[in-house]
């Protein structure tokens, strides 16, 4: 699904709270579901949302127009902000960084949050043959596939050019449609639209 083009300038929301809540509003869905896919529990996605928003403010004024969409931007924001929330757990998984914002959220959060992180995780058994991807191929195919992002922006995400993003997307998806013809007819999800070219 393609998102609307922003109704407020990415420039602005560092200095002005009204083009940031607008901002904000237009965009905080498409950063949760991307950052749910990848967050272990309620309280990291929640962080990781935060941090994510607060990095835009920082570097708004930076963002090029024609290097994609203000939603292309956020997700490579929302791509490092994970990748050094994966690394910094890497090092020390710590009862003190399990619990870090969790008195920022009530019960009515953590619910909503956990039924977000379970729904992205049963929402197609396809993810679990993605996830046996290598990193650098099933990373192009969520960004195009599940994010909705063009190869085009895909690429300026990922910091590739675009014939390498469309080769590893070539790649990933006939690894993963080869997957599921040689699956049992029981356990195959159905083709999806991670199959469809963009």
């Amino acid at each position: 699904m393609r998102h609307p083009p922003s109704r407020c300038e990415v420039a602005r929301i560092g200095e002005d709270p009204d083009a940031f809540e607008a901002f904000y509003r237009e965009h905080i869905e498409a950063v949760l579901r991307y950052v749910t896919r990848r967050s272990r529990d309620a309280h990291t996605a929640a962080d990781l949302v935060a941090e994510v928003f607060l990095a835009a403010i920082s570097a708004a004024d930076g963002y090029r127009e024609e290097l994609g969409s203000p939603l292309a931007w956020l997700y490579g924001i929302a791509r490092n902000v994970t990748a050094a929330e994966n690394r910094r757990a890497a090092r020390a998984w710590t009862a003190e960084s399990r619990v870090r914002g969790r008195r920022l959220l009530d019960g009515d959060d953590i619910a909503r949050i956990e039924e977000r992180i379970d729904a992205e995780r049963d929402s197609s058994a396809l993810l679990a043959h993605i996830a046996a991807l290598p990193a650098n191929q099933r990373a192009v195919l969520e960004l195009i596939a599940v994010d909705g992002l063009t190869v085009t922006e895909a690429a300026g995400v990922l910091g590739v050019s675009q014939v390498t993003a469309r080769v590893r997307l070539h790649r990933a998806r006939r690894t993963v449609q080869n997957t599921l013809e040689h699956a049992a007819p029981a356990s195959a999800p159905p083709r999806s639209s991670f199959m469809e070219v963009r």
